[in-house]
């Protein structure tokens, strides 16, 4: 089944960053777990002011990387 995209949703410029919150539900990953491999070095992230950023690709290299060691 596809998803319906509207007008205004496809002239939206792609997600490059998103916070700890958004990571965990973009990868089904709880927040405490997205925090847990920021802080092993497993997940890269930066802070601008008082927030934590994750950019997209590093997520998606993350999960990668997650998916081909855990796979059978």
């Amino acid at each position: 089944m596809e998803q319906q995209i509207s007008k205004s949703e496809a002239s939206l410029p792609p997600t490059l960053v998103v916070g700890p919150d958004e990571a965990a539900r973009m990868t089904a990953h709880s927040r405490s777990g997205i925090y847990k491999a920021i802080a092993a070095g497993e997940l890269r992230s930066f802070k601008t002011g008082k927030r934590r950023m994750i950019l997209v690709r590093e997520l998606e290299l993350w999960i990668n990387r997650i998916a081909s060691e855990n796979a059978r």
